[in-house]
């Protein structure tokens, strides 16, 4: 039987099994979807062993492998040079693997109705998923953005990647009046570190958008919301970036008419 997974280290907290596995049995496709840990020594020899599996159809990556990924598989769409990050390795029509990145547009679906053409942005984290986060504004066209981040100068290099203006400042310093915030750290995620911020900087009409989905209703959104701020979780990426990577594994697009009744079972 043909399948697909997730990898990452930890894997327990994802997701994406029981989202790949609702698109399958709708659709009544037979193949699975797994959750597999891998610790970075490993990623080497996983990635020769998948590949001789002819059943295999690819896999999600999560962290901490966003970044390694790309050193292991082929990249032909050069994310090395834009991104900087994967998420994704499938196999292509000749059976070739390849790997990609569904996390920018599965971020910018949501937000894709907001103008936030030159309105400042604050966005935690400087890992894999904010290259992401980061390479979807810049095409956006947002104005300055602040990363905050325990390694400022790791930061700096990744406004200068993508071309963008603003500042850095340490996960402890005064947010900006931002008109977005987003979270695209691990900092709240169930058995990481708590994510503290104040939210009084930010003005009213200001969107947060916190990546982490284990838990759903995270202690940011909590706060967003008692301050009566838009808030957007992230389930809503997780969702659609994985639908991005359910056709590259599988052949057919998901039964999106279904979101609804999945997110109930996800919020559960």
């Amino acid at each position: 039987m043909s399948y697909a997974e997730v990898i990452g280290d930890p894997i327990a907290q994802s997701k994406s099994p029981l989202i790949h596995r609702f698109w399958l049995d709708t659709l009544g496709l037979e193949a699975d979807y797994r959750a597999t840990r891998v610790m970075p020594e490993d990623l080497p020899d996983y990635f020769a062993a998948r590949t001789a599996d002819p059943e295999w159809r690819g896999c999600n990556i999560t962290v901490p492998h966003k970044v390694a990924a790309l050193e292991l598989v082929p990249d032909p769409g050069r994310l090395r040079d834009t991104i900087g990050a994967a998420n994704t390795v499938f196999r292509n029509e000749a059976g070739e693997i390849a790997v990609t990145n569904t996390d920018a547009g599965g971020f910018w679906t949501p937000i894709s109705a907001v103008d936030l053409k030159d309105r400042p942005v604050a966005v935690i984290g400087a890992g894999g998923a904010a290259r992401a986060v980061l390479f979807a504004l810049a095409r956006m066209e947002v104005g300055p953005v602040t990363i905050l981040n325990r390694s400022p100068l790791k930061a700096a290099g990744l406004l200068a990647r993508f071309g963008l203006k603003g500042d850095v400042r340490p996960l402890d310093a005064r947010l900006p009046a931002a008109a977005l915030l987003v979270n695209a750290s691990t900092l709240g995620m169930d058995g990481q570190p708590p994510l503290e911020l104040d939210l009084s900087p930010l003005p009213e009409a200001a969107l947060v958008y916190d990546l982490v989905y284990a838990p759903v209703q995270t202690a940011l959104l909590a706060a967003a919301e008692a301050r009566g701020l838009d808030t957007i979780d992230g389930l809503e990426i997780l969702v659609e970036q994985s639908a991005i990577a359910f056709e590259l594994f599988f052949g057919l697009a998901p039964a999106r008419e279904e979101d609804a009744r999945l997110r109930a079972l996800l919020v559960r």
